[in-house]
């Protein structure tokens, strides 16, 4: 069995401006070839974007070293001209997208507190 690093699991929130909310969903549907090869090579994976009322975007993604993916999208000229053309959709945003998106902070995920617990259920029958 090979041991595969612990991937680090991303989420972020930006805000599409309320009156270009359909325009941002139709550039996303679907992405341009170019720029999902280049979230690919990144590292990237596991990648998705959830919108939500009043224009609140979360997005989330998983890798296995986050400053080098980050790192390659900000020397890439596609991802470049990608993010150069996603600024005009958000709200209070300096600087391009994939960089300067609020990073939010996981508090709790399943799998790992499942792994780490050494309580049984008290509601679950005895084995």
């Amino acid at each position: 069995m090979t041991d595969h690093p612990t991937p680090t699991r991303v989420a972020f929130r930006l805000t599409v401006r309320p009156e270009m909310l359909d325009e941002y969903v139709a550039r996303h549907t679907p992405v341009r070839a170019d720029m999902l090869a280049e979230i690919a090579a990144s590292g990237r994976r596991n990648y998705s974007l959830f919108l939500g009322e009043g224009g609140i975007l979360f997005g989330y993604y998983e890798t296995d070293d986050d400053a080098a993916a980050q790192a390659y999208l900000a020397a890439s000229a596609v991802a470049a001209r990608w993010e150069a053309e996603m600024s005009r959709f958000f709200v209070d945003l300096s600087g391009r997208p994939d960089q300067a998106a609020t990073p939010l902070t996981e508090i709790f995920h399943l799998h790992d507190q499942l792994a780490a617990s050494t309580v049984t259920d008290p509601e679950s029958p005895a084995s």
